[in-house]
């Protein structure tokens, strides 16, 4: 029901072509492994790289447009995946997002983000079945842009810090009061029985080798 209301929006709105509410879980996995690569292999990636090492989770969504709808109809919008005690990344949850904007700036039609969940808090927040990020959850939001040397102070102290990608230049995008929620159906398509994002995430239930380029990606980067 969550994906056939979202892409009822994204139709109406003219935003999503065919192809993005066809896609499947495994497609925006894999469009999700391009984007780390996109984001973080770059100089100006690094402070990001940096971020990745201390981070409990990160989000990735490869696909944000204008109005900020997320493509990925049938696999929604954006995977979490979380690092276990062991330090090893868990196989992603799926996430779709309810929002009007996400700050994108005038001329800029799309973007990849990445979501830096850096506490316990932000964690569970987003393990909830749906949250709105920002001060209304309780959450503080930081921007890692490109050059943003001052951004790095916050880095710790914030729960959720986010870098984003916009037409091939780095740029800091919004995700404050993006409404996020889980993605059941396609959790339950992508590993074939019923499991929740904390079971995914944090109790490392759910597992599918499809996935294991998107894991491997983040240990290239973040260890």
């Amino acid at each position: 029901m969550k994906r056939t209301i979202l892409a009822a929006t994204m139709l109406a709105a003219g935003l999503a072509p065919a192809a993005a509410l066809a896609e499947t879980p495994q497609h925006l996995v894999d469009s999700s492994t391009l984007a780390i690569e996109s984001l973080m292999d770059a100089p100006e990636g690094t402070q990001a790289a940096n971020v990745l090492r201390h981070a409990k989770a990160v989000v990735v969504c490869p696909n944000i447009f204008k109005a900020g709808f997320f493509v990925g109809g049938e696999g929604g919008g954006c995977v979490m995946v979380a690092r276990g005690a062991n330090g090893a990344w868990s196989d992603p949850a799926f996430y779709t997002v309810g929002s009007g904007s996400f700050g994108l700036q005038i001329g800029v039609q799309n973007a990849q983000v990445m979501m830096f969940i850096m506490t316990d808090g932000g964690l569970n927040a987003l393990l909830n079945s749906s949250v709105k990020l920002g001060a209304d959850a309780g959450l503080t939001v930081a921007t890692l842009g490109a050059g943003a040397n001052a951004a790095m102070s916050t880095a710790y102290n914030a729960d959720i810090l986010t870098i984003s990608k916009s037409q091939g230049l780095y740029g800091g995008i919004s995700v404050s009061g993006s409404v996020f929620g889980q993605d059941t159906d396609a959790e339950a398509a992508y590993y074939g029985t019923p499991v929740d994002a904390r079971q995914i995430t944090v109790d490392m239930a759910g597992h599918n080798a499809g996935a294991n380029p998107l894991r491997a990606e983040l240990a290239r980067f973040g260890g």
